[in-house]
């Protein structure tokens, strides 16, 4: 396998660039492009897409979007309003739970509009390091690392990191990928991972994926 020196990250970054074109976009750099690019707009949507297909959770959270789209309008609907608007997202009656209370606390602590604090977003129930990181990414550029599980087993096939979880994933890439791919990072690697470099039946070798990117290499020195 190749040493982390020996992995050439631009030339891998490059090359997913290209691969990933024919794929649909992930969900949240999707709503993104569509204009549903406010800090809230991308928590939230994150929110309804945990557990959920990205074919699924863009469609609802355009129809919650075209209903309440800020923190105010949102606190406004009733728990089954929300549910109702969210139903086809996996466990939308907790996540309807979850959303309003989020829109109610932004409108109760910071005059109705979400401060841009990764330690705000994350005081939140129900958003943890991914959302936090892929809002905050995504809606504002600031440099943070979004790992699901494409993220984290792409990057372990290739040897670029060696972790057992997403969450250490996250720390090894926060060493070893250079800042300027933090957020491009789960852009590529959400659809790369979902029609590429799949969980079973990977179109590439697991060890080096060396005919996914198409035809990623690893740097050779010699």
């Amino acid at each position: 396998m190749p040493t982390l020196a020996s992995f050439d990250i631009d030339l891998v970054i490059e090359r997913l660039r290209q691969a990933v074109q024919p794929y649909p976009k992930a969900a949240m750099f999707e709503l993104a492009e569509q204009g549903y690019n406010s800090l809230f707009e991308q928590l939230i949507a994150c929110i309804i897409s945990i557990r959920t297909y990205d074919e699924v959770s863009v469609p609802v959270a355009q129809r919650l979007f075209a209903q309440a789209k800020t923190a105010a309008a949102i606190a406004q609907l009733s728990v089954s309003e929300l549910t109702a608007l969210i139903r086809d997202s996996t466990f939308a009656d907790r996540k309807a739970v979850q959303i309003q209370a989020i829109a109610q606390q932004i409108l109760d602590h910071h005059q109705g509009e979400l401060p841009a604090d990764a330690a705000v977003l994350s005081s939140f129930n129900g958003v943890g390091p991914k959302c936090t990181h892929l809002a905050l990414g995504v809606a504002l550029g600031h440099p943070c690392i979004s790992v699901d599980i494409h993220v984290h087993r792409v990057t372990n096939r290739w040897g670029y990191v060696q972790t057992k979880t997403p969450e250490k994933t996250m720390k090894a890439l926060e060493i070893a990928l250079p800042q300027r791919y933090w957020v491009e990072i789960n852009r590529l690697l959400v659809p790369f991972g979902k029609h590429i470099c799949k969980g079973t039946q990977p179109k590439c070798s697991p060890v080096r994926c060396s005919t996914c990117v198409p035809r990623l290499v690893y740097h050779s020195h010699n």
